[in-house]
């Protein structure tokens, strides 16, 4: 039987991407939940495509147009978080592609993990807001996280068969984004459009602008420190142009083993639906004769201050990287919106790991006021930015 998977953000970059890799494997997967946030449109064209058992919008205000638009398909449909979490912990699918961007995605995840059900997680926030939280529920449900981001997937598989304390460091490679051989003191003029064009990947807005700004880079690293174990200065980062390597491994012995592949997201999501077995398919495959130089740069963490702060909320821990990912969030929004220039999007960053309150373990209820605090903190500044324009 094939195979049924939860789609958590169907609407997506990873989670159109998901249903392309699912579209190509009928007889091993089938679509059992879609869940999308405010994408009736799609979503609704991804139902009728697929006939899942059910499909939950999170704008509740775009239920009676979703359930007309999917009359007589047989389709269930729900609308609302609350309604999301139900369909979730009542679903079939035995694995749940959690590919909600940025904090929302955490109570989804969290009841797909209190159902007991395979995390094929491509949310990296709900590691960053959540991590101990998220591993203690894990163990205690028995569920399993398969890691979806190129980097983390890479590490993933670099760790079968080896004992994690044979492990000296990892390196997370980064590609350095549209930005990298542009000098810091002429980024104050990019717009939206410029970081949007990404050299390599295919990702949405938000994760597009992150990679610009090496934020993305800065919340995998504190993503990697829950889903290896690992302390904040065993992972380390290094930009890698290509985008072929996805990242390293280095063992005590002195050996490394790294993971290549083109830069397709497909490859990720399909090892995490098949783990632990590989499943042939028809993807493209790497050439090396039209990769025949790799290159390797240190990070400049004076341009990209973004990396830095979220080694400094790491090793503070606590809600400290709650609130840097929920004044990024913020910062984010706002550069798409013009409201401010890349460059200030750091200081909306460290203005809230400056002023918010420090919990040093937090509990969900904790996670959820210092994301609000510190969203309330970004706008303040974000306003006092332009006022004193």
């Amino acid at each position: 039987m094939p195979v049924r998977i939860a789609v958590l953000g169907s609407t997506g970059s990873i989670g159109t991407q998901a249903l392309d890799v699912i579209s190509r494997f009928p007889d091993e997967f089938r679509v059992d939940l879609l869940a999308a946030g405010n994408n009736a449109e799609l979503l609704a064209k991804q139902a009728r495509k697929f006939l899942p058992d059910s499909v939950i919008i999170s704008n509740k205000s775009l239920y009676s147009k979703l359930k007309k638009d999917l009359s007589g398909t047989g389709v269930k449909v729900f609308a609302g978080e609350e309604a999301m979490e139900s369909a979730i912990a009542g679903s079939d699918a035995s694995i749940v592609i959690t590919a909600i961007v940025g904090y929302s995605g955490l109570r989804s995840t969290i009841a797909a993990i209190k159902a007991g059900k395979k995390i094929a997680l491509a949310n990296k926030e709900t590691l960053v807001v959540a991590g101990a939280i998220i591993n203690k529920l894990v163990a205690d449900y028995g569920s399993s996280i398969i890691p979806v981001d190129s980097e983390h997937s890479a590490i993933f598989q670099c760790l079968a068969g080896e004992e994690i304390s044979s492990v000296e460091k990892i390196t997370l490679t980064a590609s350095g984004g549209p930005f990298l051989k542009i000098p810091a003191e002429k980024l104050h003029a990019v717009k939206p459009k410029d970081a949007l064009k990404h050299p390599n990947w295919n990702m949405g807005d938000k994760v597009t602008i992150d990679s610009a700004t090496m934020m993305n880079k800065g919340l995998e690293v504190i993503e990697a420190k829950w889903l290896f174990d690992l302390d904040p200065e065993k992972i380390k980062v290094i930009i890698h142009p290509q985008s072929i390597i996805h990242s390293f491994v280095h063992f005590t012995d002195g050996s490394v083993k790294a993971q290549l592949g083109i830069p397709d997201m497909r490859l990720p999501i399909l090892y995490a639906l098949g783990y632990p077995k590989r499943i042939t398919s028809d993807l493209p495959r790497l050439d090396f004769l039209k990769y025949p130089d790799f290159s390797f740069i240190e990070p400049d963490m004076k341009k990209f201050r973004n990396l830095a702060l979220a080694y400094r909320a790491l090793k503070r821990g606590g809600n400290m990287p709650c609130v840097l990912n929920a004044a990024n969030e913020v910062a984010v929004r706002a550069f798409l919106e013009e409201k401010i220039g890349i460059m200030q999007m750091p200081d909306v960053v460290e203005n809230a790991l400056e002023n918010n309150q420090y919990l040093s373990a937090p509990n969900l209820e904790g996670l959820e006021g210092s994301d609000q605090q510190a969203r309330e903190t970004a706008h303040t500044f974000i306003k006092n930015i332009h006022i004193k324009r």
